[in-house]
């Protein structure tokens, strides 16, 4: 939930620095604004992630989950920014990867919770 939150400021700052910066004088590419909807949506995942973890009890689902939606985070959105204010492009064939980790964090994340329910309610 830590990294969840300080993901979500640090989207806050990014958005706030991206259009001040000179790079961007002619407006944000909608390659950087992507990656900064991205990083918010899954900064909000990343906290439910760890709410689920805190209601549901210890689970490998949902701890990979919070795992690949950080290596989502680095491969797809922080990628995008290195690019685009760095011009850093030798890391480039990496976005796609995120995308993925994203699509396998949130499927992890309901099999954790399908798990973590399961296991709930037959304890009651």
């Amino acid at each position: 939930m830590v990294l969840g939150a300080i993901s979500a400021c640090a989207s806050v700052v990014f958005s706030a620095a991206f259009a001040h910066l000179p790079v961007f004088a002619g407006g944000v590419p909608a390659a950087v604004q992507t990656a900064l909807s991205q990083q918010q949506f899954h900064s909000l995942g990343l906290l439910c992630t760890g709410l689920a973890l805190r209601v549901c009890g210890a689970s490998r689902w949902l701890q990979a989950a919070g795992w690949l939606m950080l290596v989502g985070l680095l491969l797809f959105s922080f990628n995008l920014y290195a690019r685009h204010v760095f011009g850093c492009d030798a890391l480039r064939p990496l976005v796609p990867w995120g995308g993925m980790a994203w699509i396998l964090a949130w499927l992890a994340l309901a099999m954790g919770l399908a798990q973590g329910f399961g296991r709930s309610n037959r304890q009651a």
